[in-house]
């Protein structure tokens, strides 16, 4: 008795097919090889070619977006089950696409049912691991992929970081196991891959879009990523979170990726809060720890005064003002004359009005005289004189 319900033909997918290359992958699949069986293929480069156009596949997957097609048949090439030959789908809006399997000498034009695919394909393992028909071996306690493995692993768009990850966990089961193979190397691309799926279908059902609410707050991998990899500060993080969700709750939109968008806006609002304090203007004591930067010492370097020196110089520096409780915007200018002062007294060399004034200023003895003479230089003479470098 058929169901008033379901008045076309019902899709087939292998349940174990899904469970190794997700359920959408299996999905499509199974429509792609119903397809190609009653469609008259195109034989080229050794495989069967099929081209289907926006009103065929809007037909048979209309419970799919046109950007779900093009992501879904991307991750069945990557994951070498088909081959496309075709742009975008959101662009071509066509799908020429091929199973990544030759055509028998006999020219058999029939796909192989779903069922018949396995990931990743014998292709695939035989070039990552040219060593497969070596002699079987237990996995060794510091086993690494070779470099040509771990290049072949990104092709399929999977960082680096993600591939060592999984070698830890991939040594300790196999090594509990005690089980000896061929290719370790093709076992733990396999492992990758699935490891990579898992985690994608996870992000996928973690970051449904949803609106902002008040109760809202950064996943640990959002976190991480923010304090170890772009060294924020963690209670700047936790400062960030209420301005983030009450702006997001007022434009009243839905995201699926609160979580990178957050990242985002942290690491905008990071970057200008260091360039505010490096470049901040208003007068302060000097800090206890304060050190002078690096453009100070590059200055000296220009100007031939030994940077050893000059670091001498800091504690006596620090000390000084601090004890003056006197405000200045900018102790790497008086760090930078201090220096320059001390060099010059130092080896003996004239200073002009302007470096004798800032320097009898650190000392206690300011004298007018010198002081009157500055009046009568240009800023010019002042910045291009560099009698005091000996």
């Amino acid at each position: 008795m058929s169901m008033s319900l379901i008045p076309e033909k019902t899709l087939q997918v292998s349940p174990s097919l899904a469970a190794t290359i997700g359920l959408e992958e299996a999905t499509m699949l199974s429509v792609l090889s119903d397809l190609l069986e009653h469609r008259v293929p195109e034989p080229a480069r050794g495989y069967e070619w099929l081209r289907l156009s926006e009103e065929c596949l809007q037909r048979y997957m209309p419970f799919w977006s046109e950007h779900d097609i093009q992501r879904i048949g991307k991750n069945l090439v990557d994951t070498g089950i088909i081959l496309l030959n075709s742009a975008p789908y959101s662009r071509s809006r066509e799908f020429h696409f091929a199973f990544n399997e030759q055509v028998t000498p006999q020219g058999s034009s029939a796909a192989l049912p779903a069922t018949a695919f396995r990931v990743p394909p014998p292709q695939v393992v035989a070039h990552a691991q040219p060593q497969a028909r070596s002699r079987a071996n237990r996995i060794a306690p510091n086993w690494q992929p070779s470099s040509e493995l771990v290049k072949q692993i990104c092709q399929h768009n999977i960082s680096v970081e993600f591939i060592y990850e999984q070698i830890p966990e991939f040594v300790t089961y196999w090594g509990e196991r005690d089980e000896p193979h061929h290719s370790w190397g093709s076992k733990f691309l396999k492992q990758v891959l699935r490891k990579w799926r898992e985690r994608q279908s996870d992000f996928g059902r973690r970051d449904q879009e949803i609106g902002m609410h008040s109760g809202w707050r950064p996943s640990q991998d959002a976190l991480e990523i923010m304090t170890r990899q772009a060294q924020v500060n963690p209670a700047f993080i936790d400062d960030a979170v209420p301005e983030f969700v009450l702006y997001w709750q007022e434009r009243g939109e839905k995201s699926r990726a609160w979580n990178s968008k957050f990242i985002q806006h942290v690491r905008r609002q990071w970057a200008r809060y260091n360039s505010a304090i490096e470049h901040d203007t208003e007068p302060r004591r000097i800090p206890e720890t304060w050190q002078p930067n690096n453009d100070v010492f590059d200055v000296l370097k220009l100007a031939n005064i030994d940077i050893a020196f000059a670091r001498s110089l800091v504690p006596e520096f620090i000390l000084f003002w601090r004890d003056s409780n006197q405000v200045h915007s900018s102790w790497n200018t008086k760090y930078l004359q201090h220096a320059k002062y001390h060099w010059a007294r130092r080896h003996e060399v004239p200073m002009t009005g302007s470096q004798s004034q800032q320097g009898s200023q650190y000392a206690g003895q300011q004298n007018t005289h010198q002081s009157s003479r500055t009046r009568d230089r240009s800023l010019v003479d002042d910045l291009t004189d560099r009698s005091w470098a000996g």
